[in-house]
């Protein structure tokens, strides 16, 4: 768990690399001084206008302190998503980007996808080179079943069978998310 202290210091990372991503513009974010923060793990940046997805990318693992990966994932997230290679952001977007910052456990395999808890769980699996995931928040804005959720993260995201998960095909793993989001910020 982030302290207060660490939570703004997360936005706060992710707001100066998202200006200076969508100005064009190197940024290298400062060392925040928090220990919560040089932890080497995985998170996901998502970036959204008006509650409309612009773009999410994040990673399981880095070499790198978390902070350092929270400036590289909202830059990745603003500028390399494929799903909106035709529609990226700009600077003019800047004003109406809402934040979400999802900073990951790590994953653990499960042989009992089925007994997940949803909206606290998020799902990986992964058969050869395909792989999908969905972080935990996904269950609770879209009201999917168990089933659903993994059903659609092998079909829709990994590009496998959506009984993947169910018939040993693919393998599942499991992890948690703390969750971090910011409105908008229309003044700045």
């Amino acid at each position: 768990m982030l302290g207060s202290e660490a939570r703004e210091a997360a936005l706060r990372i992710v707001r100066e690399s998202l200006r200076a991503t969508l100005a064009g513009e190197d940024y290298t974010p400062e060392d925040p001084g928090l220990s919560e923060l040089h932890a080497k793990g995985g998170c996901f940046v998502t970036l959204k206008t008006d509650g409309r997805l612009r773009g999410c990318l994040g990673c399981f693992t880095s070499n790198e302190p978390l902070y350092r990966t929270l400036a590289r994932m909202t830059r990745d997230s603003a500028t390399s998503d494929p799903r909106f290679a035709l529609d990226r952001l700009t600077v003019q977007d800047l004003p109406d980007i809402e934040l979400e910052i999802s900073v990951l456990s790590p994953l653990e395999p499960t042989d009992q996808p089925i007994q997940i808890e949803l909206g606290k769980h998020g799902i990986y699996v992964q058969a050869g080179p395909r792989s999908g995931c969905f972080l935990p928040q996904v269950a609770t804005e879209t009201g999917w079943t168990v089933e659903e959720f993994w059903s659609f993260c092998c079909s829709h995201k990994a590009g496998l069978p959506a009984d993947a998960w169910r018939t040993g095909q693919a393998k599942c793993y499991l992890f948690t998310a703390e969750v971090i989001e910011a409105p908008a910020e229309p003044d700045s």
